[in-house]
């Protein structure tokens, strides 16, 4: 049996996708970005755009849907979406005429990955992570929650890679150039979290078998990687984090490919 691995494309609020493959199956989560954009960045792996299978899809605003449409149209990806973010989509995806409607709490599989769409408090028709597993592996897809719910804690607490939300600071919020309600918005319990509510999760779902964790959705305007480079610091300086490997995702920039 071969190992799960994942890269993550873009991570940010001007476009998210990472990509999850297996030897037999690849998906990406979320389609962020323009299909041309998403092609080169695959070029730093071993996945060619035309082998992915399906664009699973965590709720519908554009950072996460800019591609589905086209993906769909052009390669004949399927397109995993609940019912009702696709009714949310606005027309500017376009015809999708492949696709599949999965349900919260409902497992299902695409080749050999077996997914859990489970429930994310954010300001979407039905934001949604997932546990994607292969074998006795896992990783979690937890972006875009404005807090973490016992739930959200449940679904982390077994997986042994991460890719957690870590937006903002919260002073670089309040004191930067957003208008207030934006600032309202990102604050709230259907918001982003903070990088101080990423840290205290964190110290919350760490277990023995926690191998990669993965900070991701920053903001450009309200973080930067040298603040969340000092959570990781300080979770570090606890001997039970010494075995987690650390990474930072960028908006720009593909991460390195992760094999678990």
């Amino acid at each position: 049996m071969g190992r799960l691995r994942f890269q993550i494309l873009a991570s940010g609020s001007s476009g998210n996708s990472c990509l999850v493959w297996t030897d037999n199956t690849c998906i990406l989560i979320d389609a962020g970005l323009p299909v041309r954009t998403l092609r080169e960045r695959m070029k730093t792996s071993s996945i060619d755009i035309s082998m992915v299978d399906a664009v699973v899809v965590s709720h519908e605003h554009l950072d996460h849907v800019k591609g589905i449409g086209p993906l769909n149209r052009m390669y004949g990806t399927e397109v995993y979406i609940s019912p009702e973010t696709f009714d949310a989509l606005s027309a500017r995806t376009g015809d999708i005429p492949r696709k599949r409607f999965f349900y919260r709490g409902k497992p299902f599989s695409i080749g050999d990955l077996d997914i859990i769409p489970f429930s994310l408090p954010h300001d979407a028709s039905n934001p949604t992570g997932f546990v994607i597993s292969y074998g006795s592996t896992k990783l979690a897809m937890c972006t875009d929650l404005g807090t973490p719910t016992n739930l959200v804690k449940s679904f982390l607490s077994s997986c042994q890679a991460i890719i957690l939300e870590s937006n903002h600071d919260v002073e670089m919020l309040i004191n930067g150039p957003y208008p207030i309600k934006l600032k309202q918005r990102i604050r709230s319990r259907l918001g982003h979290l903070s990088n101080d509510q990423a840290l205290a999760l964190c110290q919350e779902i760490l277990h023995s078998d926690l191998h990669v964790l993965c900070f991701a959705h920053l903001s450009k305007t309200n973080n930067s990687k040298e603040l969340v480079m000092k959570n990781i610091s300080t979770l570090r300086r606890d001997s039970k984090w010494h075995y987690v490997n650390f990474l930072i995702a960028d908006q720009d920039e593909p991460s390195l490919p992760v094999e678990l």
